[in-house]
């Protein structure tokens, strides 16, 4: 059995597998293909039994979204080390190499984010991960080579291995014997900062996450949610809301909510003021769905959240006040 699982989670995506699939099976020799279909309406099935056969597939019973849909496909797969690749991931010769090299001998570094830069503008970082996540105090999410909407080009400026707080969920490695035991994913989230839950479930379990800039991956980014989409905004806004009441210590749990709710309402204004009102809705609506699922998600607390490794108080006042576009501008 080869030690790599590369799992291709897909729902109606038939075009991006024809376009993006040959680059995976070109130059992933050290790892099994799956494809795991979240209940596909479109030809997804006839065109991997049509063109590529050697993939392997995985049919879920139903469309589950992001989480629930690796959880229920990861049931049947046995590799020692999962790589879990957007349907709009181009990967690149020897991508896997530097990925076996740390699991293999780094036995406390559990996940690997390769560099992910866009594949419509191959200079650049991409959106959804660039060169590695941190979360500031408040739990928002931010990431090297890419600071809410300013994205930097690929100077090297990142060409390094370093500890990390999340991996992007577009290329995210894992090994499974952490994955299993973390139960994977949380399957309430569906979509969105699921990954950066796991990543910090795993950071209070004394794992770490490492960013390698030795693996290159291109993505496309909002091939199946685009950033404009008020659902995306809805499930980014609630997530980030019951991220925080799993995995912040007791006694900063209180006041970092009730700051974060006093900051989204902020968003939300600034959203009136854009004209984006369906956006300044989706944040209502995320916060009520935070209060119905409020308590259910403190009964999944852990007893151990450490202290959050944070690496500045507030990405919102760095980059709207002190103009910390980039990141070595932020501290």
């Amino acid at each position: 059995m080869k030690k790599i699982a590369v799992v291709i989670l897909n729902w109606n995506g038939a075009k991006l597998l024809e376009q993006f699939l040959p680059s995976i099976l070109a130059f992933s020799d050290e790892a099994t293909i799956y494809v795991a279909d979240n209940a596909s309406t479109d030809d997804s099935i006839e065109v991997l039994k049509n063109q590529f056969s050697s993939v392997k597939i995985i049919q879920n019973s139903g469309n589950f979204g992001f989480a629930k849909g690796y959880n229920e496909a990861l049931k049947f797969v046995e590799e020692e080390y999962y790589a879990l690749v957007n349907s709009d991931i181009e990967v690149t010769k020897n991508w896997l190499t530097p990925i076996l090299e740390l699991f293999e001998t780094q036995p406390e570094t559990a996940i690997i984010q390769p560099k992910l830069l866009d594949f419509k503008r191959k200079t650049h970082f991409e959106y959804a991960g660039g060169a590695g996540g941190f979360i500031d105090k408040f739990g928002y999410p931010f990431c090297r080579g890419r600071i809410f909407d300013t994205v930097e080009e690929d100077k090297h400026q990142y060409d390094d291995d370093i500890e990390i707080f999340w991996a992007t969920g577009a290329c995210f490695f894992i090994r499974k014997e952490v994955y299993r035991k973390l139960n994977g994913f949380d399957d309430e989230f569906f979509a969105h900062q699921e990954e950066i839950d796991l990543c910090w479930r795993a950071f209070n379990q004394g794992y770490k996450a490492k960013y390698t800039s030795k693996s290159i991956v291109y993505h496309v980014g909002g091939a199946t949610l685009n950033e404009g989409n008020p659902r995306k905004t809805f499930l980014n806004f609630r997530n980030s809301l019951l991220m925080l009441t799993k995995n912040l210590p007791k006694n900063q749990l209180f006041t970092i909510i009730l700051s974060r709710l006093f900051l989204d309402g902020l968003a939300g204004i600034q959203f009136i003021f854009k004209g984006k009102f369906k956006h300044f809705w989706a944040i209502i609506k995320a916060h009520f769905a935070f209060y119905y699922l409020v308590n259910q998600f403190c009964r999944k607390r852990t007893t151990t959240q450490k202290n959050h490794y944070y690496k500045i108080k507030s990405i919102v006042f760095s980059y709207f006040i002190k103009n910390g576009k980039v990141f070595v501008d932020l501290f």
